[in-house]
């Protein structure tokens, strides 16, 4: 029997998540679905944590749920229904706006000529703001390192990205420093950095600033893996 392994949920916030159209379908029969973000990172599962701003069934007693979570860069949209039956019971059980962890599937939906990336959530919890702003540190670095990979052309992802997307990498930057503002004006550090600093050393200096360390973060529920 060939048992497929899970795909990694992978942290991107939601500025790149919703620019992200294009489907990568591999000629492996039952393969699972990619979508190509415009940082040249293939993904089929997102783990997501921000403010669950709102929830609204789609049409009555249809099941389908539309919610909205937003981050620092922007607002997630997904569809919860009765066959992701833990995200369901979940999302019942919450009332917006709360901070919640997201493990969701993606998808692209296409609508009057327009395709539109969207969550459709495996597992929803309610988590804390020290959950979220690690969360947002993890997503700065890995955001980070897919930008220096496209600066790069390191892989052919990253190469078709490029032809898919023509990103503006600067606009990327500009995301990620708005994401760690968030957490430098939480932590109290507005004020502390007047120099203007360059994309390689930039994290560095925050991580010093943010003191963050790996083993206070237990995400092994929220995860579920």
């Amino acid at each position: 029997m060939n048992f497929r392994k899970r795909e990694v949920a992978r942290r991107i916030f939601s500025y790149e998540f919703n620019r992200s159209t294009y489907r990568i379908q591999p000629e492996e029969d039952k393969a699972p679905v990619y979508v190509l973000t415009p940082l040249g990172m293939r993904c089929n599962r997102v783990f997501v944590v921000g403010a669950l701003l709102d929830k609204e069934e789609v049409k009555p007693d249809s099941g389908v749920w539309r919610i909205r979570v937003a981050d620092p860069t922007g607002a997630f949209r997904g569809y919860v229904g009765r066959f992701q039956t833990d995200a369901l019971d979940s999302l019942m059980e919450i009332e917006p706006p709360e901070l919640v962890a997201i493990v969701a599937k993606v998808r692209v939906i296409e609508r009057d000529g327009r395709l539109f990336p969207a969550l459709r959530p495996e597992s929803i919890s309610v988590v804390d703001s020290e959950t979220r702003d690690y969360w947002i540190y993890e997503t700065s670095k890995r955001t980070l390192e897919r930008i220096r990979r496209m600066e790069e052309k390191a892989d052919e992802d990253c190469k078709l990205a490029w032809q898919i997307y023509n990103p503006n990498l600067n606009e990327f930057r500009q995301v990620v420093k708005q994401a760690l503002a968030t957490l430098l004006e939480e932590f109290e550090l507005v004020g502390e950095k007047e120099e203007e600093f360059e994309e390689k050393e930039e994290f560095e200096e925050l991580e010093e600033e943010l003191e963050f360390e790996e083993e206070e973060w237990d995400l092994t529920d929220i995860l579920g893996e």
